[in-house]
């Protein structure tokens, strides 16, 4: 055992530092186990692949490790929320029992802080569909002068998806750099020099991946200083850097170009006159193309929107559009800081479309449009990976708009030679890796040949908190009337728990018409899309017999301890939507290559998705709940025994009168 493992573990354990100092904290062995195989990674520069069941303390026991090193980490979580949550709540309780001083620095995306610039054009030529809007920007403009750092999570009474921030944040694509008037006092650069000199820096994926894939995110300089890193919630990494290593570009970023092509020559004397018909003309072309595709499904590949001639006819005049309005910036260019980089966008978009629509050779390419390699790591003369031969050019419509993307089927490479270039420790965590107990799966997908491995089970005790219960007689899932007898099967559940359910859905669909079903019940709905998440996991919280209905997004996040969430119940096993362009290009791939699309790629995804949705149920050690797997596959298939091997020891039973039984404790 390494010196800061055994340091380590004495912080961690009984009568250590944070047994001492922190109220609440019980040392348990499973966590003990973790932060030992974690200190042992960071003091020999190495990889670390652990699962750490729901209870293990993961965070502390990466945190006291790294804090004790004295290295220099970057510390990368799933989400904002838990990257919020880890620098302001649990980076500062862990530093302060060790008695540590290592500087600390919270880093997150450009589109996350107040851009002074932006605002500033928001406010010369405001256009707000509501008064609600208008009240709202005006709380920021009131905000904006006495925010230290201009992190917009700041302003919690702003919805995260609203409207206005495009308008007072910056991108990569509009941000004027050094040309900027307020660049003094930007708040990105701020935060840069701040994680440039600190300790430990705090980033989510998003963020770390933008820089890997050197989108130019905000913190490129800080990377190659780092000796460790730590990856939280590991699983996500994969799909992730995915779209990162890819490219896109869609209908927002298109009519944000077109009003600040506006904005920006009102400024500057005659070239509106000039600008107005060209910007005018790429705005129309751009909704004449999203009407051409309402007939198209929800996602696709690049081959299934072009074989529809309007939409063919649209690409091509929005084409012509991006190089007339680009033609007529070019002169203006050097008028202003601001038409220069339109004139850049405009550029960069359609070089995108380009490469979308295979009219033009991208970099890393010949003149024929050849790729030079399956897959070409960027230098820093580009930010763009070559297209190659696995990668999946794809669509998506939202209910008003379209993105486009181009995404590398196989992201192993690129995120190898990344870890191996750092010369760094890399920790990769998460309570949902392993399948059937193996880690060969996402080991693969990250690039890892040989890394150690920890499968950490969770502490608590499954067979007494927790019961696992297979309604009988269901038919199967695609059968039809399986959403009415599901809803059979659940309802004596439901009653025996006195509601105080979270049920996980498959699809959209299937969630609207259990809530249907359910619109007579007892129990008050929370319904996925009928609020925002956070108001609708609160008001579940606070109802105390709710029962709170989510789909695939709702996996993961949901975190209600006690006994309002009481029972988890999932419909289906998750396999992976068959319209997903890119899953299928990659099973695809698979058979290609000679492996078992199924083996290989579908089940063990449907297992780490599974395992995802169980992970809602039991939340501490005094939490007890009911978990409802209603499909039968899970018994008729061989693959059943995957799953199954793959969850927490429940005691099992396909009695309902055991559930009752269990709640009548």
């Amino acid at each position: 055992m390494s010196q800061l493992s055994q340091a380590s573990r004495e912080a961690l354990g009984e009568g250590g530092a944070l047994a001492v100092r922190l109220e609440q904290f019980v040392p348990r062995q499973a966590q003990l186990s973790l932060t030992a195989a974690i200190a042992d990674a960071l003091e020999a520069r190495d990889t670390l692949l652990a699962e750490a069941g729901t209870g293990t303390g993961k965070t502390f026991a990466y945190l006291v490790p790294v804090l004790l090193s004295g290295m220099k980490a970057i510390l990368s979580t799933g989400t904002r929320a838990l990257q919020d949550q880890l620098f302001h709540r649990d980076l500062p309780r862990v530093r302060a029992a060790l008695g540590v001083g290592h500087s600390a620095a919270l880093l997150k995306g450009r589109a996350n802080y107040l851009c002074r610039y932006r605002l500033g054009q928001a406010r010369g030529a405001p256009q707000f569909a509501s008064r609600e809007q208008v009240d709202q920007f005006q709380r920021i403009v009131v905000w904006s002068g006495r925010t230290r750092h201009g992190d917009m999570a700041e302003l919690e009474s702003l919805p995260e998806d609203s409207p206005l921030l495009p308008l007072v944040t910056s991108t990569v694509d509009n941000c004027l750099g050094t040309e900027c008037p307020f660049w003094d006092d930007c708040f990105v650069v701020q935060a840069r020099q701040r994680a440039q000199a600190a300790d430990i820096v705090v980033v989510n994926h998003h963020l770390l991946l933008a820089d890997l894939a050197l989108k130019q995110e905000g913190f490129g300089e800080i990377l190659p200083g780092a000796q460790a890193f730590v990856i939280d919630e590991a699983h996500q990494l994969p799909e992730l850097a995915a779209n990162f290593f890819g490219e896109a570009f869609g209908l927002r970023p298109l009519q944000e170009l077109v009003g600040d092509a506006f904005a920006e020559s009102r400024a500057v004397p005659g070239a509106l006159a000039q600008v107005e018909p060209l910007a005018r003309a790429l705005d129309f072309s751009v909704r004449q193309l999203r009407a051409a595709m309402e007939g198209l499904p929800p996602r696709g590949t690049r081959q299934r929107a072009l074989g529809s001639p309007a939409v063919a006819e649209g690409f091509d005049t929005l084409m012509i559009a991006l190089q007339d309005l680009a033609g007529v910036l070019a002169p203006l260019a050097a008028a202003a800081p601001g038409l220069d980089a339109c004139h850049a966008r405009a550029r960069e978009i359609s070089g995108r479309l380009q490469r979308w629509l295979g009219q033009a050779p991208g970099p890393g390419e010949d003149q024929d449009g050849v790729a030079s390699a399956a897959f070409a790591i960027p230098g820093p003369e580009s930010r763009v990976p070559a297209p190659g031969s696995s990668d999946v050019f794809w669509y998506e419509l939202t209910p008003r708009g379209f993105r486009c993307q181009r995404t590398p089927l196989d992201v192993s490479a690129p995120l190898r030679q990344h870890r191996q270039a750092s010369h760094a420790a890399w920790i990769f965590t998460s309570a949902t890796l392993a399948v059937g107990g193996g880690f060969d799966h996402i080991a693969t997908r990250l690039g890892l040949d040989d890394p150690h491995t920890l499968l950490q089970p969770s502490p608590f005790d499954w067979p007494r908190q927790a019961l696992c219960y297979q309604p009988p007689g269901l038919p199967d899932p695609n059968a039809r009337g399986y959403g009415t007898a599901l809803i059979a099967a659940l309802l004596p559940v439901l009653h025996a728990s006195g509601g105080r359910a979270f049920l996980l859905f498959a699809s959209h669909r299937a969630l609207r018409e259990a809530a249907q079903a359910l619109r007579d019940a007892p129990w008050p709905l929370f319904v996925q899309g009928q609020a925002p998440r956070a108001t609708l996991l609160q008001r579940f919280r606070e109802s105390g017999n709710g029962v709170l209905l989510g789909s695939a997004s709702f996996r993961e996040g949901v975190d209600v301890v006690g006994e309002a969430l009481s029972v988890v119940a999932i419909d289906k096993l998750p396999f992976a939507a068959p319209d997903d362009p890119v899953f299928e290009a990659r099973l695809e791939a698979i058979r290609n290559a000679g492996g078992n699309p199924f083996r290989d790629e579908q089940l063990p995804q449907a297992v780490i998705a599974l395992k995802q949705g169980v992970g809602r149920l039991i939340r501490s050690e005094s939490d007890r709940g009911v978990l409802v797997l209603c499909d039968p596959r899970l018994s008729s298939k061989a693959y059943g025994r995957t799953f199954l091997q793959s969850l927490p020891p429940f005691a099992r039973t396909r009695e309902v009168a055991d559930v009752q039984a269990f709640f009548g404790q």
